[in-house]
């Protein structure tokens, strides 16, 4: 446990105290004697009202009186706090150095006994679905990091089995359908690439200016992912569908209301079959399929699958 961890974990360990020895912290934290005078002398200043009682049976006290007030959360704050905090146990990897176990032990200590019961009884009842993030991405922070920095990346990347090297510079990280997603501008041919990042095998932040601001590539990075081959789509879907879109759709589409319910967008050359397989999921709820092109690549995928179940 680093230093900076260990403190923070002391000042709650100490906060619910009275009285404490080095004992209590040697044993606790499993440091010696002169670490855990340094750590009481780090822990006053940093403002923990501490004071020592000489004697045969020396002790260390805590000041009853507090600088700052008690953070005080209504209980639908609670829930909503806890609730947010559930979803990070979904994930493998996440872009912050922390643990959620100590994070919801941090949050606890700020509650009643009250409220910690409460939440744990609305843990037993409330549930709600997410994708589990199951796969490593090592290299979260650093992408964060060089996307806050406004820096380039020089990354290894495994794709179908072999390692390729590109020039990027991130502006943006997304968690979807259980994977983490980070997507950069390729410096060489500045085209807008996605990655999948626990796929990323190595990172190195290079200290080049960045060519584009990070708000110039957000505003920008669905006409920079659009290729000048890009093919338009339109797919007519029956009332019923709608939720299958507001569930799972992607930057490139939008839906149209009126007296018809159009689903509009985009792919670019070499996605024909990732967007006839999004398709496919409406079954029949499709009404019509523009261009003629996507609809015969759909109806292939379909025949393809009747093949398969025929043979099993």
């Amino acid at each position: 446990m680093k230093k900076s961890e260990r403190l923070n974990h002391m000042i709650r360990y100490l906060n619910s105290r009275e009285f404490f020895n080095l004992n209590d912290l040697m044993d606790q934290y499993n440091i010696s004697k002169s670490t855990a005078l340094r750590d009481i002398s780090s822990l006053e200043q940093l403002g923990m009202p501490i004071f020592s009682e000489h004697g045969r049976h020396g002790r260390y006290g805590i000041l009853k009186n507090r600088l700052l007030s008690p953070i005080i959360f209504t209980m639908d704050e609670v829930y909503a706090l806890y609730f947010a905090m559930l979803t990070l146990e979904s994930y493998q990897s996440t872009p912050f150095h922390l643990s959620v176990s100590q994070l919801n032990e941090k949050f606890e200590n700020c509650l009643s006994n009250l409220q910690i019961k409460q939440i744990h009884k609305m843990k037993k009842v409330l549930q709600f679905e997410m994708y589990q993030h199951n796969n490593v991405s090592r290299f979260l922070d650093q992408i964060l990091k060089s996307i806050l920095n406004e820096s380039n990346c020089k990354i290894q990347y495994l794709k179908n089995s072999q390692k390729k090297s590109y020039h990027i510079q991130f502006f943006k990280i997304s968690a979807m359908f259980g994977q983490w997603y980070a997507a950069g501008i390729e410096l060489h041919t500045n085209k807008y690439r996605v990655f999948r990042c626990d796929r990323i095998t190595l990172i190195e932040e290079e200290e080049i200016n960045a060519r584009f601001s990070i708000d110039e590539l957000l505003s920008h990075s669905l006409e920079l992912y659009q290729s000048e081959e890009s093919i338009d789509f339109e797919v007519e879907i029956l009332e019923q569908a709608k939720d299958i879109f507001y569930k799972e759709h992607y930057p490139s589409m939008k839906i149209e209301h009126g007296h018809k319910i159009i689903i509009k967008g985009f792919y670019n050359p070499g996605e024909e079959e990732f967007i006839a397989n999004y398709f496919m999921r409406y079954g029949n709820f499709v009404r019509s399929v523009k261009p003629e092109s996507l609809k015969q690549i759909i109806q292939d995928r379909v025949e393809n699958l009747l093949n398969h179940y025929q043979k099993l």
